[in-house]
């Protein structure tokens, strides 16, 4: 499955110096998709080496070349839609139509970012000195190093690399060990790009031997993370000690309120089919369900038909609506979230146990759970499962406190038919971003981030390349 790819160092894909590999493992058949190499701290150097090299030319091609390379790499990943599709539903699970849809995002960062490269303006400000002017210009800020997770193996090193490529800079991509083929298909496209060789490297490897010598590199001058908030958290120490820009987007624990003028059916059609998308397994997915209680009885009846009606299996099955979670560990944190939220008074409306009729593969019933409390774990935090939890309201006021009880603030989500209501909700939620009935929120063309414990920084948008320039001013005197 991974024959032809490996370690991206230097423009070329190769084996581990050492020769070691590590097995990756299908959630799905929890047996072995293949085999690939492991990076040791030699590879990681040379990696680095590679980057500097690869830097310095890249950082010297125009804009409008940078920009036709972009478009390059674009269109090479839409020719590779199919290939791409099937290595992302086979490392994660997830149905092959999530995985498309994931696949051509990815392909809308290339697109976007290629144009953006031709918008990186400077600007002129009249200075006070006589004869003199304030020219203030932008430039790559160095080399970046991308870690990604694994619950978009595509989509979040897309967001990474085509923003820093777009901006001049060069990359190194760490992916999750556990999907790195999807990250090694979307390098393996950058070469129609024909960038110099080290403008963009993959290492793939043990944290000691991949993230330690990246992190203390002096020359990695931009770190941009997805994952959980404790690991962002040692990521911004260890950051610290070089100075390295850090973008951040971290976990999540998101509302949504029901309020009592909402379109019932319409919102449970899409609530369903977003909370259940990748298994749960998805940072913005709404994870607290505040339902005025009007419409609370419904709303949890209308959920749990919903929910009984998915299908469950592998991905690669067009019929399948939802695939398993990424491993065992999360399976057995599900459980326990579940068996947790039961024992203190949660009621099981649907689900709350691992999939019956399975042999093998980490699968866990679509679960719906009433009569909770903001207390409970499972609202306490961000459940990351096919978990939702729903309690009623009564009043706006309350609703929109209540969903603000969370050190997250990534996104959050309403329902309502008044415009007033609306952007008085959206004034309220404390979050990065707000869908009002909608949950589309990750574009090429917006912004995407979070506050609070979610995390820094911005991916998307004319916003998502600024981490990666530096600001220069020059002050000019004839």
């Amino acid at each position: 499955m991974y024959t032809g790819f490996g370690l991206f160092i230097g423009g070329e894909w190769r084996a581990a110096a050492s020769g070691a590999t590590a097995p990756v493992f299908s959630p799905v058949t929890e047996t072995p998709l293949g085999e690939v190499p492991v990076a040791g701290a030699a590879d990681t150097a040379e990696a680095l080496a590679a980057a500097a090299a690869g830097f310095t030319a890249w950082r010297a091609t125009a804009a409008f070349a940078r920009a036709d390379a972009l478009h390059a790499i674009a269109d090479e990943m839409a020719r590779r839609t199919a290939e791409a599709a099937r290595m992302i539903s086979r490392e994660t699970g997830k149905p092959l139509a999530q995985a498309q849809r994931e696949w051509g995002l990815s392909v809308d960062q290339f697109r976007w970012y290629a144009e953006e490269a031709r918008r990186i303006y400077g600007r002129i400000v009249e200075s006070r000195v006589p004869g003199g002017r304030f020219e203030v210009s932008h430039e790559p800020v160095g080399i970046a190093a991308a870690f990604t997770a694994w619950n978009f193996p595509a989509a979040l090193v897309a967001r990474k690399v085509a923003p820093a490529l777009a901006a001049g800079c060069a990359v190194i991509v760490r992916p999750s060990q556990q999907t790195p083929g999807t990250a090694m298909v979307l390098v393996d496209c950058c070469r129609a790009g024909k960038l110099p060789a080290g403008a963009i490297n993959l290492v793939c490897g043990p944290t000691e031997a991949t993230y330690g010598p990246i992190m203390a590199a002096k020359s990695v001058r931009k770190v941009s993370l997805t994952g959980s908030t404790r690991v962002g958290q040692q990521m911004i120490r260890d950051a610290a000690a070089t100075l390295k820009k850090v973008s951040m987007e971290l976990g999540g624990n998101a509302p949504l309120i029901v309020y009592d003028d909402a379109d019932l059916e319409a919102t449970l059609d899409a609530a369903v089919a977003t909370k259940f998308a990748n298994a749960g397994q998805v940072c913005v997915t709404p994870d607290r369900f505040f339902v005025h209680e009007s419409l609370h009885d419904a709303f949890v009846d209308g959920f749990v038909a919903r929910a009984k009606a998915i299908r469950l299996g592998d991905g690669l099955d067009p019929a399948v609506g939802m695939g398993p979670l990424i491993n065992r560990a999360r399976l057995a944190e599900i459980e326990g979230i579940v068996a947790e939220a039961e024992r203190a008074g949660a009621k099981i409306a649907a689900g709350g146990r691992r999939a019956p009729g399975f042999n093998a593969g980490h699968f866990f019933e679509p679960t719906v759970l009433s009569e909770v409390s903001d207390e409970m774990r499972v609202m306490a935090e961000e459940n990351f499962g096919p978990i939702a939890a729903i309690t009623r309201f009564a009043s706006d006021e309350e609703a929109i406190a209540r969903a603000n009880g969370s050190d997250m603030g990534l996104s959050a989500y309403a329902f309502t038919r008044s415009p007033t209501r609306a952007r008085r909700t959206v004034a309220g939620l404390k979050a990065g971003m707000v869908g009002v009935n909608s949950f589309a929120l990750a574009a090429a063309e917006a912004p995407f981030g979070g506050t609070n414990f979610s995390g820094m920084g911005r991916e998307g948008g004319a916003e998502g390349i600024r981490d990666f320039l530096d600001v220069k001013l020059a002050q000019v005197v004839f």
